[in-house]
Parts: C-alpha cells; structure tokens; sequence
C-alpha cells in the first residue's frame, strides 16, 4: 500500500481527463459531472492509504485532516455544483458549456462561482487551506515518509488536480470555449491558464496580499 499510495492519488487526478475528449464532441458523455463527483470523492483514499501505510504518528495524524478537510469541501462542492446543473438541466459538462454561448453562468451567479474557486483551492490543499500539510504541527503531513519517486508522484497528482479544476471551472462557470457569441479554443486554453495562475498565484501571495 506504501508504494501503491502517490501511484492510485496520480491515476484518479489523471482520470478525470478522460472526460476532455468529450468536452465538445457530439458524442459527449451524458453523466460527466457525475463521473466527476465519483472520482473527486475518491481523493481521500490516497491520502488515507498514504498516511496509513506510512507507518508513522505524524503522517497518520496528517492523513485524518487531509480526509476531514477533503471530505467537509465535497460536500459544498457537491451542493455549488447543482446550481448549473439545475440551471441547464443536464448532467453533461458539454451541454453546460453549450449553454453559456450567450452569457457566462458566473455572470448569473457570481456569489455561486465565488464560492466554486475557494472550494477548488480547498480541494487541491492550497493556502490558505493547506492543512493537509501542517509543516509547524505535523513535520509536513501525510507525505512526511515519502521521498524520491513517491513524493514527486504526490505533488504531481496535486498539480494534475489544479489543472483540471481550473479546466472544469472554465466550463462550468466561464463559458469554456464561448466568449460571447464567439468560439475558439485559444480562448479556452487562455481561461485554463489565468485559473491556474490563480491557484499558483494565491499561494504565492497568501498571507501578503499587500
């Protein structure tokens, strides 16, 4: 399970891309946000198989924040995520994208999409919520055991994960690839990055926003 662990965080965090081919093809896939809630949800049992199998008290105790607060941003995940799925009545990212060609739904829901972004950062443990990796209480958390091979697959599951919310926050809130009445996947790719840079950005800058 020790090794298993950074590999099992990495192939659910590069599962989700499976949906990009389907994004905007026709034959998209009809459950796609569900599909995402199920592999998101998954998350906690790297953690958990990580800081279990670690052997360690510190590394234990960090697993059981990272679950406690993975678990708890989930749920309001979960509940924002009902807000364009009620809207456009669909479970497919495609329709929801399709949907925006007019206006954007953060437009419609600017406190909603708000509240996507802080959950987003919760989500991939960075500032302000990197409990998961407390370096002043708990040496650095969940990961304290790993090095070499088993660290790098960790941290590139985490950043594999910023990516992917911020291509999921483009589309459900930012209209993906529409930029009022006007399509173009530059425009896509040029969205995917500022959220990026956001998440980068944040935890950068946090607590000196100054």
């Amino acid at each position: 399970p020790y090794f298993i662990a950074p590999i099992f965080s990495l192939i659910l965090a590069l599962l989700l891309w499976q949906l990009y081919p389907s994004l905007y093809s026709t034959s998209y896939f009809k459950w796609g946000i569900l599909f995402f809630l199920c592999v998101s949800g998954l998350n906690v049992y790297g953690t958990l198989l990580a800081g279990w199998s670690s052997n360690s008290k510190y590394a234990l105790l960090g697993s059981l924040r990272a679950i406690a607060q993975t678990i708890s941003y989930e749920v309001s995940m979960a509940l924002v995520l009902l807000f364009p799925l009620f809207l456009v009545g669909s479970f497919s990212f495609f329709e929801v994208g399709e949907s925006q060609e007019s206006i954007w739904l953060s437009f419609l829901m600017l406190p909603v999409s708000f509240i996507w972004f802080v959950t987003c950062v919760a989500e991939t443990n960075r500032a302000p919520f990197d409990f998961a990796e407390g370096e002043s209480e708990l040496v650095s958390g969940f990961n304290i055991e790993y090095g070499s091979a088993g660290f790098a697959l960790i941290f590139l599951a985490e950043y594999a994960n910023i990516l992917v919310m911020s291509l999921f926050s483009s589309i459900l809130f930012f209209g993906g690839s529409y930029m009022f009445f006007f399509e173009s996947d530059v425009m896509f790719m040029l969205k995917i990055l500022f959220f990026a840079f956001l998440f980068i950005w944040v935890r950068g800058s946090y607590p000196r926003f100054r």
